[in-house]
């Protein structure tokens, strides 16, 4: 059995509606993180269990790491590894260094960086990355798990590559930092309008949207009227939410 937990659904900063980006993904062998923002501190009794854990950082903006300095508040009886695009590594060893945080030599538990695509094969599960169309090196990431394909298309444009990432999975997870209607080619996110898109070029079977602008969605509300307009195109869509869990089979 695969249960996905969003732990944290916004993007840029945290406000009621929710921490900055996370999702936890607890499997029998293994646990996965994908990104860690905020809501990384939720992991709560995933971080008990004697698994080995993954960590697949899309990018390094903010707001999808800053929620690394608090992995001294776990207690991980295996390995945690930290993957991150190709040429990034040595930025998120930086961030997790002092004066920045505690540092992982002083953690209670081994910290391994690998970068993608070259350490694909560190995953114990089978995994394609597709770089996306963002202002930085940013990843989105297709795992086969128990017989189901999610992918998960984190901050980009509506591009061909997120296709391919998406291409018939059973679940897709995809960022709709911005508000219906909104596109700023300078600045690549999708709407829930492309985010749609997105799933029925990619004949996705389920989306579930993710990384609400914290600016610009300012209720659980906005994000409402965010799933309308994803439904007129795409009528598979739900939203994401914090506390939210999700089995393979739902």
């Amino acid at each position: 059995m695969v249960r996905i937990h969003f732990l944290g659904t916004n993007g840029w900063y945290d406000t009621d509606t929710g921490s900055t980006i996370c999702i936890a993904i607890e499997h029998p062998r293994f646990s996965i993180v994908l990104d860690a923002g905020n809501g990384i501190h939720k992991l709560g009794a995933l971080a008990d269990k004697d698994l080995p854990v993954y960590i697949f950082l899309s990018h390094l903006h903010l707001d999808h790491v800053c929620g690394l300095h608090v992995l001294n508040k776990f207690s991980f009886s295996k390995p945690v590894n930290i993957f991150v695009p190709d040429g990034q590594q040595k930025y998120i060893e930086l961030l997790l260094k002092p004066p920045f945080s505690l540092g992982p030599e002083r953690l209670s538990f081994p910290v391994h960086f690998h970068e993608l695509p070259a350490d694909i094969g560190a995953l114990p599960f089978e995994a394609e990355v597709f770089a996306m169309n963002h202002t930085v090196p940013t990843l989105a990431i297709r795992m086969q798990l128990e017989g189901k394909t999610i992918a998960y298309c984190p901050d980009t444009g509506l591009c061909e590559n997120a296709v391919q990432a998406a291409k018939d999975a059973d679940l897709l997870i995809a960022e709709s930092a911005y508000l219906p209607g909104q596109n700023y080619p300078h600045w690549p996110h999708l709407n829930p309008e492309s985010a749609a898109t997105l799933a029925v070029r990619a004949n996705a079977r389920k989306l579930f949207l993710v990384h609400f602008d914290a600016s610009r969605y300012l209720s659980m509300e906005d994000r409402q009227n965010g799933l309308k307009a994803a439904r007129k195109i795409f009528d598979k869509t739900e939203l994401g939410r914090d506390g939210l869990v999700l089995e393979t089979g739902d």
